[in-house]
């Protein structure tokens, strides 16, 4: 079994600059509208808080996660979410940031101490302590870019994308699914520019339909934080240049995406 432990430390990483960048906002910061319709800054903080707490429960107390996973499937279609982020972004900035450092710190205990090759229930397959780092490294990573959107800043990009990479690649069948695609059989050769210069390469390197481009860009098309149209990722091959129109490397049903820079929903 892999260890988790880079993975973990990836994570704390990452939610330690996403904290950077609202630890010190005003009330009237916190209201401030992000780019996810309806979503203040307040509510992306409250999401994680909310899901980094129903990861706790899936590594700790799984009869309690089985209850939210019934309370999900009795809720109207995609109102479970929002309703856990509409409850957290009520609460005050300075409680709602408490709760989310305390949590996402139980958590990060949790997921160090699970037997190795242990795995937790989800909402949809169980996964192993390193999956389920890495799933919450890429939601955290998501969600930092709505925060830095609304706050007018840029985060710069770091190899912790390597995660969410190698995610990205692993859902390619996920994706077409959801998509009611049949997914290709054959598989692709994906080669990605990392932030530091290097190559992050998966797949057989003959495999006859590639995707190139910069690391960056391929996080930002499976989180689905912007349009294909505004990224330079090269598709060879027509099943490869289908998938980059519907990659998706988080959960749940298809998401409208981002429109083209210049243009609106």
């Amino acid at each position: 079994m892999a260890d988790p432990t880079p993975v973990i430390d990836d994570l704390s990483a990452e939610s330690d600059a996403l904290d950077a960048l609202v630890a010190g906002l005003s009330p009237d910061d916190w209201a401030r509208p992000t780019p996810a319709p309806g979503w203040t800054l307040a509510h992306q903080i409250a999401h994680l808080a909310w899901t980094d707490h129903s990861a706790l429960l899936a590594v700790t107390d799984v009869a309690a996660f089985h209850t939210l996973v019934e309370k999900a499937l009795a809720a109207p279609p995609g109102s479970f979410v929002d309703e856990g982020a509409e409850e957290g972004a009520r609460q005050a900035p300075d409680e709602l940031l408490r709760g989310w450092r305390e949590g996402r710190a139980a958590l990060d205990r949790a997921l160090r101490a699970a037997p190795d090759g242990a795995r937790f229930p989800w909402y949809g397959p169980p996964m192993s302590g390193a999956s389920m780092a890495t799933a919450r490294l890429m939601e955290t990573w998501a969600h930092s870019l709505d925060v830095a959107d609304a706050l007018g800043v840029t985060p710069e990009p770091t190899d912790r994308l390597r995660h969410i990479a190698r995610l990205g690649v692993r859902t390619r069948d996920f994706a077409h699914t959801v998509h009611d695609v049949t997914p290709p059989m054959e598989e692709f050769r994906i080669e990605l520019t990392s932030p530091g210069g290097q190559t992050w390469a998966y797949g057989p390197p003959d495999a006859a339909q590639r995707v190139t481009g910069p690391a960056l860009d391929f996080c930002l098309l499976v989180t689905q934080r912007a349009h294909r149209a505004d990224l330079a990722l090269t598709a060879v091959g027509e099943d490869a240049d289908r998938w980059l129109d519907i990659a998706q490397a988080f959960a749940g049903p298809p998401g409208p995406g981002r429109a083209p820079k210049g243009t609106t929903r």
